[in-house]
Formats: C-alpha cells, sequence, structure tokens
C-alpha cells in the first residue's frame, strides 16, 4: 500500500525499453514496480535506426494489453533522450532490471550519465524473477525463428503474432543477429538516449541514458 505524507507529490516511475517483443519478464518488472510506484510509465524506445520485428504500434497494443488490469501503469512512446523524457513526465524514477552480474557495468555507467543529464532523477535496480532471469527480447525473437517454441516465456498474443510473423514460412523473416543460439553474440552499445536494452528483466535493451542501440546486442 502506498501511501504518503501530506502535501507530498505522487512517485512516479518510467521504465524504458525496445521490448520488441514485451517477454514475461518486463512484466514480472511492471508488476512489481506497480506495486512500489504510484505511476509507471512504460516507455517504448523509438529507433529508427533499428529493424524491429514489431512495429511501435503494435508493442504498445500488447503491453496495454498485458497490464491492462494494473491500474497505475501506463504505455507511451518515446525519442531522444531519457534524462528529458523522465523530465517531462514528472518522473523521478527510472526502473531497469538486472538479470546478472555482467549487466551491471554497463547499467552502472549509465545511470550516471543519466544523473549528470538530470540530476532529480534516480535508477532503481530490480531482480528478475529467477524464472527468467535468462530471459531476453533478442533471445525470444531467434528461438522462433529457428522453428522452437516461447510458450511460457510471452503472453499468448505475443506467441502467436511473433510467430506468425518470424517462425519459418511465416509472414516475414526476423532479422535477428545469430548469436545466442548460433554463434557468439556481437557486442551491443549505445549512446545516450532512450534505453537500449530491452528494460531488462527479459530484455532486448534500450539501453541506457541515451540510447539509440547498437547492432547486436540483447533483443
Amino acid at each position: 500500500m502506498k501511501t504518503h505524507a501530506r502535501g507530498a507529490h505522487p512517485t512516479i516511475a518510467v521504465y524504458p525499453g525496445t521490448f520488441d517483443p514485451v517477454t514475461n519478464g518486463h512484466l514480472d518488472i511492471i508488476e512489481r514496480g506497480s506495486r512500489i510506484f504510484d505511476r509507471v510509465i512504460v516507455a517504448i524506445l523509438e529507433n529508427p535506426e533499428k529493424d524491429p520485428l514489431l512495429t511501435v504500434e503494435e508493442r504498445k497494443r500488447l503491453i496495454e494489453e498485458a497490464t491492462r488490469r494494473l491500474r497505475n501503469v501506463e504505455v507511451e512512446s518515446f525519442a531522444g533522450l531519457l534524462a528529458d523524457y523522465a523530465r517531462s513526465k514528472g518522473a523521478r524514477v527510472v526502473v531497469r532490471g538486472l538479470r546478472a552480474v555482467s549487466d551491471f557495468e554497463y547499467e552502472f555507467q549509465m545511470a550516471l550519465m543519466n544523473r549528470r543529464l538530470n540530476p532529480e532523477m534516480e535508477t532503481v535496480f530490480m531482480m528478475p524473477n529467477e524464472a527468467y532471469s535468462y530471459l531476453s527480447s533478442r533471445m525470444v525473437k531467434e528461438v522462433v525463428a529457428l522453428g522452437g517454441s516461447v510458450r511460457g516465456l510471452v503472453p499468448a498474443e505475443v506467441e502467436r503474432l511473433i510467430v506468425a510473423r518470424a517462425a519459418p514460412g511465416g509472414g516475414r523473416r526476423s532479422r535477428v543477429p545469430a548469436g545466442i543460439l548460433t554463434a557468439p553474440p556481437g557486442v551491443e552499445g549505445s549512446a545516450v538516449g532512450a534505453h537500449g536494452r530491452d528494460g531488462r528483466g527479459g530484455r532486448g535493451r534500450a539501453r541506457g541514458a541515451a540510447f539509440r542501440r547498437r547492432r547486436g546486442g540483447r533483443g
């Protein structure tokens, strides 16, 4: 139960990512965040440099459907610096998921850069449910593209859509970088803008302080 001292403002948190597609790991972070903060804005990064499997509109609709019962969660899209977007929404918290120690160094750097760009903004790291600690959007897309099942890893509607679009024989072959299941993964980077990782809880990284994702990386 969230309460406030007299005159206090509601705490607004932004959870940024590409969410291409949203996974059950993301939804775990969103639901838990909704119990901590008064409002959670799931912010989908618009990155014209990428060729996503799903459009921003499709990702927004899928997340809205999956979070419909969470009354304090809303879904938007943005481009540019995450620090500027958070300031425009009155958000003082950025939520990021950490799956492993290997995530920390990059996230630490991005949190410090975001704080420099917006000193009133703090980054809160959340550990995903252990059932999803290995999960990323990129991995989901690669499994589907190779004909595997992702049942139980993404919402049912997400599974139907990405299978129709990315599975062998589907309407469109996913441009998933070879790596996670077939070869050593490429190196993903960022600029400083929207978070390039996929929101990390099951990420396809929309990472960082300003993110535009670099080539490769987790979904």
